[in-house]
């Protein structure tokens, strides 16, 4: 009885302490390729395969869905090289506001849009010979 006690109080703080996963999470890739590139993407996860998709400048493909009670959902796609845009971590909750991942490969790399500081910021640069040509 202590056991099932005990567990229960571990679920509760669990949940008070980190309701974020519980929320609706939201992916987005935008093309912020210069010179009207087109982008190939592709996105997936261990679970679920989004597909491929080929982006116009400025368009975009996006996603939602809710992270596991554990928090080991990640997702990530590929465009010359494979790129998380979305695993648990607080520095990325935080980056995404607790809800929305804009993801925006650039010319010279892949930026996040850091949303409370309001700024794309640089996380992968892209390695030579990976560099987006037509």
């Amino acid at each position: 009885m202590k056991l099932i006690i005990l567990l229960f109080f571990a679920v509760a703080i669990r949940l008070s302490d980190s309701a974020f996963p519980l929320n609706t999470w939201h992916v987005h890739v935008v093309n912020g390729l210069s010179h009207n590139k087109m982008m190939f993407l592709r996105c997936q996860s261990k679970d679920d395969d989004l597909g491929e998709h080929n982006l116009t400048a400025g368009a975009e493909f996006s996603w939602k869905f809710k992270n596991n009670f554990f928090e080991r959902t990640r997702f990530w796609c590929y465009k010359h090289a494979d790129f998380d845009v979305f695993w648990c971590s607080d520095d990325l909750y935080y980056r995404c506001n607790y809800k929305n991942c804009t993801w925006i490969p650039k010319d010279d790399g892949i930026y996040i849009k850091n949303i409370p500081e309001k700024y794309d910021e640089p996380m992968h640069k892209w390695e030579q010979g990976l560099m987006y040509t037509d």
